[in-house]
């Protein structure tokens, strides 16, 4: 990003009429978000409640970090929440990526392959897999296979297909919840369900990891309940409710985070070691908001997919109407023009550094550059109100976060009023 010429376009009466007749047209849509939040809050909160949290378990820790009240008490939340053996909560996690990468090389040793099931990863994981990069540790200079299952034209995963897919020294099966950087369908959970259950029946002792970004609480369920042995995930996305300053979780089967703890600490101090400072009631307390926060988010994806397609005529995945299992919205502009417009009005709706505008560069860990838009009060937040999407047919935006639907709704009336006037130009 650059200091720049970023600042709020007037919205004027036929947009802020587009808006409400919107908001009047999706006002049920919205009452069933509400009602998902409820029942995740419900469940939060029996997890606090049965866990028996007090204000006692928001002292830190420091130095070794040994019997970390506050630390253990906050694990067994979590677990309890997604219904986990064991979790490995940390806000020394630098990302979801570290996250993953962590859970990765927890779950497999040299020999193992890695299938990814839906398709190609996130861009970000790609070195960490070894299929960019070198000399730097990847699971394919410690000696781990790689395979891809490719999807079906639709994009969905190739259910079917799978049993021809596994090999003998298929280990783990990842599965991405969300669509990443790909136009594709991400998966709910009961199209999760599916693909873990035909798993399950080809080979009964593979472990099914899922990278659960992006996806916590905007279902009833998480994967580890349909059959998932591990999940993973980062804290300044939906678990963090926007209030946790950095993390990340894994979570599942005990003695798969213990081997990721293993990797994430050292062999033999495992989950027992690592100071909480001074965290734990940001990350106890982000947790009890992130269910309403999620709902929040969605309800400004779901105005965003009905404005963008219904007014400009773009596509967008998923459509108003169509169930969500995680809080992107993926726009597709078809021009980097468009797609850099759309970035400068979110950037320009933002409450931190509004006044700088979206410059396409190449960040650590992607390939492409990329224009973000980000003026989030946490780095890289994305359960805060931003956009981003690299420069690489076909110019598609993932819209994500909002901590309140005024701000997601103020952010997408900036954005469709660039596009608008681009248009206008363009004709």
């Amino acid at each position: 990003m650059s200091e720049g010429s970023s600042y709020l376009l007037r919205v004027g009466p036929a947009d802020e009429q587009w808006m409400t007749e919107a908001e009047s047209l999706l006002a049920e849509t919205f009452r069933a978000v509400d009602e998902l939040a409820l029942v995740n809050t419900q469940k939060v909160l029996a997890a606090f409640q049965q866990e028996r949290v007090g204000d006692h378990h928001f002292a830190g820790t420091t130095g070794y970090g040994h019997d970390d009240l506050g630390r253990g008490c906050l694990e067994a939340v979590f677990a309890r929440i997604f219904k986990a053996e064991a979790a490995l909560v940390r806000g020394q996690f630098a990302s979801g990526t570290h996250a993953i990468a962590t859970a990765l090389f927890g779950a497999l040793r040299p020999g193992d392959e890695l299938l990814a099931v839906s398709g190609h990863p996130y861009d970000t994981l790609e070195e960490v897999i070894g299929l960019r990069g070198s000399n730097q540790g990847s699971l394919a200079e410690w000696g781990v296979g790689y395979r891809e299952h490719p999807l079906l034209l639709d994009g969905r995963v190739d259910i079917e297909g799978l049993a021809g897919a596994i090999g003998p020294q298929t280990r783990v099966a990842a599965i991405q919840r969300s669509r990443g950087y790909a136009w594709r369908p991400s998966i709910g959970i009961d199209e999760m369900a599916g693909i873990i259950a035909r798993l399950r029946a080809i080979k009964p002792d593979l472990i099914i990891f899922v990278d659960n970004c992006y996806g916590e609480f905007t279902e009833t369920r998480e994967p580890l309940e349909v059959g998932a042995d591990l999940i993973a995930g980062s804290l300044i996305k939906n678990p963090g409710g926007g209030i946790v300053p950095s993390g990340g979780y894994v979570a599942g089967r005990a003695d798969l985070v213990h081997r990721a703890a293993c990797r994430f600490n050292a062999p033999g101090i495992g989950r027992a070691g690592g100071a909480s400072l001074d965290a734990n009631r940001l990350l106890f307390q982000g947790l009890f908001c992130a269910p309403h926060v999620v709902a929040e988010a969605l309800k400004g994806a779901i105005l965003a997919a009905y404005l963008f397609e219904s007014k400009l005529g773009l596509m967008v995945s998923p459509r108003w109407h169509e169930a969500r299992t995680d809080i992107i919205q993926a726009i597709r502009f078809g021009a980097p023009e468009a797609l850099i417009a759309f970035c400068e009005g979110i950037q320009a709706s933002s409450p931190i550094n509004a006044y700088v505008t979206p410059i396409p560069d190449v960040v650590p860990g992607y390939d492409d550059a990329v224009v973000m838009a980000g003026g989030t009060f946490i780095e890289g937040s994305t359960i805060e109100l931003s956009a981003d999407g690299p420069l690489r047919e076909p110019y598609v935006a993932y819209l994500q976060g909002g901590l309140n639907y005024q701000h997601c709704r103020i952010g997408v009336a900036q954005a469709l009023v660039r596009l608008r006037a681009m248009k206008e130009l363009v004709s």
